[in-house]
């Protein structure tokens, strides 16, 4: 043989074993991967395993149509919230005030019905603005200033909240008088049937807000700047992705998001209570969002991982309520969700190659 021939044999064999060298994956690695790659499925599961004890233990009652919508109408207002708080933990901040912007984006959209007769239109628009205002200066703090997102939020939480106090002097606007002026505001509580399912507007509306976020995080532009921000935003800056416009306009845009679920929770709750402050809307964002499988250190999860989170918080609440169970079990197990869910994005963060 040759001298080149030899040499190519040498060459040739040197990369066939080279290629034993590759250790196959195990099980729970490939798990590791996938989930990696369909950050909502963990959600996913747990929602379906939820929603199988829960009918296996209360019997078919659970499994019906009526049951089941109920559940959708009962989170769609935290479910608007939650995916509004979603856009600012992929940038890796949080916004603690998103649900005093909703109570106070209502209350402004009632008063200037009632106070200052406003057509309906503008009312809604001017509670949509105030919210996006809200949400932009939140942004414009964190992303001009610098400021960490949770002081930030935390303090503007507190402002927000009194404003909203003194401003309404603490006084509900009730459904009769709103109704007597406009039906528009209670747009969202209209419902119609399917088959023996009772859908309201305001699920809907929740449904399609969703679809239209999964759209935008997925293809265009911007969606991708928002992860690519809260995963490396120095890395982002280098890239030519201009992190501060994008940080501002995620605030605004999670604002104006607070401002639909105002809408929403008008049509679902009828009144308008600035008392309604108290409720701890922020956590119930927050909890549907991790258990969402979304990670609090930016730049990974799934919207629609977020919507099976809202959904394992009702069901899961509709399923004790059903079974009579002390409504204590709901915030044991609610507390065992989340760090659980962390737990599983901690070592979903951890998968290479």
């Amino acid at each position: 043989m040759s001298q080149p021939q030899e040499f190519e044999k040498v060459l040739t064999g040197s990369a066939s074993n080279v290629a034993h060298f590759e250790e196959p994956k195990s099980g729970l690695r490939r798990l590791q991967h996938f989930l990696h790659s369909n950050p909502a499925m963990v959600p996913l599961i747990v929602l379906v395993a939820l929603v199988v004890f829960f009918g296996i233990a209360r019997g078919p009652k659970f499994f019906s149509a009526y049951t089941l919508t109920l559940i959708m109408q009962q989170v769609a207002v935290v479910g608007i919230l939650a995916a509004a708080q979603t856009l600012v933990v992929l940038t890796a901040g949080i916004d603690l005030s998103i649900g005093v912007v909703m109570v106070f984006s209502f209350v402004v959209t009632g008063n200037a019905v009632l106070t200052y007769g406003l057509p309906a239109p503008l009312a809604i628009l001017a509670g949509f603005g105030i919210a996006g205002l809200c949400g932009w200066v939140n942004g414009f703090l964190v992303s001009r200033l610098k400021l960490p997102p949770f002081i930030v939020t935390l303090g503007t939480w507190n402002i927000i909240m009194a404003v909203c106090l003194i401003y309404s002097e603490n006084a509900t606007l009730r459904e009769a008088d709103l109704t007597a002026v406009t039906s528009m505001l209670h747009v969202f509580g209209n419902s119609f049937k399917i088959g023996g399912a009772v859908v309201t507007l305001g699920v809907v509306a929740m449904i399609l807000l969703y679809i239209a976020l999964w759209y935008m995080l997925n293809y265009t532009a911007f969606g991708r700047h928002i992860y690519a921000v809260g995963d490396d935003p120095d890395a982002a800056d280098l890239a030519g992705i201009r992190t501060k416009n994008v940080l501002l306009k995620t605030y605004a845009l999670a604002g104006a998001i607070a401002g639909l679920a105002a809408w929403v929770s008008i049509g679902r709750n009828g009144s308008i209570s600035p008392s309604t402050v108290v409720t701890d809307f922020n956590l119930q964002a927050i909890t549907a969002a991790v258990i969402g499988g979304i990670s609090l250190f930016g730049g990974r999860g799934s919207i629609l991982g977020v919507l099976f989170g809202t959904l394992i918080v009702g069901v899961m609440s509709m399923g004790l309520n059903m079974l009579n169970a002390d409504p204590q079990w709901k915030v044991l197990l609610t507390g065992v969700l989340i760090i659980g869910a962390v737990a599983i994005d901690q070592w979903i963060r951890k998968v290479s190659g």
